[in-house]
This record gives C-alpha cells, sequence and structure tokens, in this order.
C-alpha cells in the first residue's frame, strides 16, 4: 500500500517524541535527520525534502515549542501541518459549470490507466447525481475503443464512439451535440497516449482544448513510476495546461513519492487517486486525512463515507431485526460479512483507525474472509439456519465443498458462537440498565 515504508518510519519517529517531556536542539537534529531520510527513501523529490526539513527545523526550533509542556506533541503537529502542505493544503474538488455540459478531458502517457480511470470517474460523479457520458477519443491505440465501451456497459453509462473517423476534433465536437441531445450534464474525453511525450501527442491535446474548450484538464499519473511522475506532469503541465491530476496505482505503490511531490513541483492539486482494479476503486483526494494516515492517526472519516455509500439501509435493517428477535442465525454472519468487504480490505480499514495503523506486525489474512464465506454457502438452509444441527459428517461435507478442513470448520464455528454469546449479554446488560433506571424513577 502507499507510505508504508514512510508511514512506518514516520510513526516510529512520533513515537519517540510522544514520551519526551523536554526536547533539545540535538533531539530536534536527530528528528529532522529521521524525517528526511524517511522522505528520500519514499522517493520525495530531493530539494522539495530540503525545503520541507527546513521549515520544519525552523518551526520547531521557535520558543513556543521549547517551552511547551509537552514540546514533543508540538512537533509532531508541525510535521503533520507541513506534511498536509506538502500534500496539497486544502481539498481539491472537480469545477461544475453552471451551463452544462461541463467537459473533463484525461490526458497522459499510454499506460497510466486513462480509460479505466475514465470509467471510475464516471462512475463516481454519477453517484453525485449527474448524468456522465463517456467518449472514447483514443483513435490510435488498438482496442482503446472497444476497451471503454466494455467498461462503460460494466457500469450501465453511455460511450460515445466513431470508429469510422480518426478526425480526434471531430469526434469530440459529435460527443458535444450527443451529450447536449441526450441530456448528459458532464461529458469525459478519453484521450490518446504515447510511450513517451512528444510533439505529436502535445499538438493533438492542444487542438482537442482548442475546439471543444474543456472546463477541467486532469493529468493522469501511475504513481508507481516514482519520480518520473513529477517530471511527466511538470511537462504536461508547461505543454498543455492541467487543472487536477488523478494519481492510479497507489495501491501498488509502496513509496507514494510521487503523491509527495507533485503538487510542490507543478502547483496543481492531486483530485483523485485510484486505489485498486475494481471500478469502484477511487476516491477524492484530501490532504489532511491522508496525513492523518501517514503518521497512524486514522481516517475514521473516509471509513464513515464509505459504510455511507457502501452499505445497503435494507439489509442493515434486517440484520437489526435479527438480533432484537435473537435469531441472527449463519445467513445474517453471511450478509454482515458482506457489507464489510464492501469497505475494502480488513487491513486497509485497520490502517483508518486511530491507533490501530501501529499493528503492522497483526497478520490480516483477508483470505480468512473468502474461506468463511466458502464454508457458510457450503452449508444447505436448514445448517445455517440452525447451526446446531452441524455433527461430524455434516461437518466432513462442508469441508470438503468448501475446500477447508474440519478443524478451520470448527475454528470459525465457535467464533461464530461467541459472537452470538455477545449479542445475547449486550441485550441482557440493556434490558438490565433499563430495569435499573425504571427502579431508580419509581424510587423517586
Amino acid at each position: 500500500m502507499a507510505f508504508e515504508g514512510l508511514s512506518s518510519r514516520l510513526q516510529e519517529i512520533t513515537r519517540k517524541l510522544r514520551g519526551k517531556s523536554r526536547i533539545t536542539e540535538n533531539d530536534l537534529k536527530e528528528v529532522t535527520r529521521e524525517v528526511k531520510l524517511a522522505l528520500l527513501e519514499a522517493d520525495v523529490n530531493y530539494k522539495i525534502v530540503k525545503d520541507f526539513v527546513k521549515v520544519i527545523e525552523e518551526k520547531s526550533l521557535g520558543q513556543d515549542v521549547l517551552k511547551s509542556l509537552t514540546p514533543g506533541q508540538q512537533v509532531i503537529k508541525i510535521v503533520k501541518d507541513e506534511l498536509i502542505e506538502l500534500l496539497g493544503g486544502e481539498d481539491a474538488k472537480l469545477n461544475f459549470t453552471p451551463n452544462p455540459p461541463t467537459v473533463i478531458m484525461l490526458v497522459g502517457l499510454q499506460g497510466s490507466g486513462k480509460t479505466t480511470t475514465a470509467g471510475k470517474l464516471a462512475n463516481i460523479i454519477r453517484k453525485q447525481g449527474k448524468k456522465p457520458l463517456l467518449v472514447a477519443c483514443d483513435v490510435y491505440r488498438p482496442a482503446a475503443i472497444k476497451q471503454l465501451q466494455v467498461v462503460g456497459k460494466q457500469l450501465d453509462i453511455p460511450v460515445y464512439a466513431n470508429e469510422e473517423s480518426k478526425d480526434v476534433n471531430l469526434i469530440a465536437k459529435q460527443a458535444m451535440s450527443v451529450a447536449i441531445s441526450k441530456l448528459n450534464d458532464v461529458v469525459i474525453l478519453d484521450t490518446a497516449g504515447r510511450l513517451q511525450i512528444d510533439e505529436l501527442l502535445m499538438q493533438e491535446l492542444k487542438d482537442v482544448k482548442k475546439s471543444v474548450k474543456p472546463h477541467e484538464i486532469l493529468l493522469v499519473v501511475d504513481s508507481m513510476i516514482g519520480q518520473d511522475a513529477v517530471n511527466i506532469a511538470e511537462k504536461f503541465n508547461t505543454e498543455v495546461g492541467i487543472d487536477g491530476i488523478v494519481l492510479t496505482k497507489l495501491d501498488g505503490d509502496t513509496r507514494g513519492g510521487a503523491a509527495l511531490s507533485v503538487k510542490k513541483v507543478t502547483g496543481k492539486p492531486i483530485k483523485y487517486i485510484a486505489t485498486g482494479e475494481k471500478l469502484s476503486d477511487i476516491e477524492e483526494f484530501h490532504p489532511e486525512r491522508m496525513a492523518s494516515r501517514i503518521l497512524g492517526m486514522g481516517d475514521v472519516l473516509s471509513i464513515i463515507e464509505k459504510a455511507e455509500e457502501n452499505f445497503d439501509l435494507s439489509e442493515a435493517e434486517k440484520l437489526e431485526k435479527a438480533l432484537k428477535k435473537n435469531k441472527f442465525d449463519l445467513d445474517d454472519y453471511l450478509a454482515q460479512l458482506r457489507q464489510m468487504k464492501k469497505l475494502g480490505s480488513f487491513s486497509s480499514i485497520l490502517k483508518m483507525i486511530p491507533g490501530m495503523g501501529n499493528l503492522s506486525d497483526a497478520k490480516i489474512d483477508d483470505k480468512e474472509i473468502a474461506r468463511i464465506e466458502a464454508m457458510i454457502c457450503s452449508m444447505t438452509l436448514e445448517e445455517r439456519r440452525n447451526p446446531k444441527i452441524l455433527n461430524a459428517s455434516r461437518r466432513i461435507r462442508i469441508a470438503k465443498g468448501s475446500g477447508t478442513t474440519v478443524q478451520q470448520l470448527n475454528k470459525f464455528m465457535k467464533t461464530f458462537e461467541m459472537t452470538r454469546k455477545n449479542d445475547e449479554r449486550i441485550k441482557i446488560t440493556k434490558k438490565d440498565e433499563k430495569y435499573d433506571a425504571q427502579n431508580e424513577y419509581q424510587s423517586r
């Protein structure tokens, strides 16, 4: 996951600082040295690292910090504030025109993930109540049009393509007419890329820009290419002019140096980050939340937003009724498990919980969730509703059917029974609290 190395290094530094009741200049030199090494290892631009460390040093040596009752916490706050600033400072959102359609043009090199990003972006924009239209403007790469059409079909989002024309300007203009006639209020142009930046690519993008006057030009950058991402962003910004950046494949880049460098170098904000292969794996970029994640302070807001977006309210109500009636069975357990899976991997969720990010040694096996799902799906309806009938022969059958062992099944069933007992205890406690409250009221 992105920032893994940087996160562990910075969290180690902050742990040392928290225990300090007094901080000397030598302590600060050691801290800034560690921060500098951590950032360089994360592949952050050297000049940016130098400036970053200098600011931390200057602010930390201020009298307010040295005389503070909690100087360690003050230094941590300075590091966090500067990290937020490095990541972009404030949240940067897409600008939608009051006179639709809003035109968003995606640019970038070949292989950066523009086509998939176009689909992901259309998907997240649709959830905001918009009606997007995807436009295939890559007429050179083999199967580029087909790929966008497949993505559009998966998301049930319309795609405009003119496979008979190689004139990108014409295709873009035609798409605008289609959007107006079909009442699409957002048009997303998936433009062509090259293996490297060349004059032909830049001229084509300039022509499209002049032709349809996009409201947003987003540069799609593969974060795994490290410092090259910064150079590419700088070149595209100089030649074409960009309004924001979408960082892709952030789940595969453990260093994260591109995210920490690109805003500072180009002056353009990161607006979205793609964190996986699924078409739902995209999120708005929040500098403050990302800084908190890196420093192990959690990101509860993102968990809440993911839950609101992905949880099925009817399923949650059904589960609540089952708990109230003391009829929580394996079908309910499976439904709850599938709801949780929508939030992402359990290890990534754990990192968003304050204080839990330090549990790097804890082995969270997401494959275990798949095994549990397979075990429950291998049971009959009767067995799911009444697990007490699971005798030895039934357990052998379920284990074989799910590709697991009887020992694994027994372990899971023990966990399930404990979950049920805990729910019962909570209910009894609540009843006792209610009874005590009533007695206290009556005695008055």
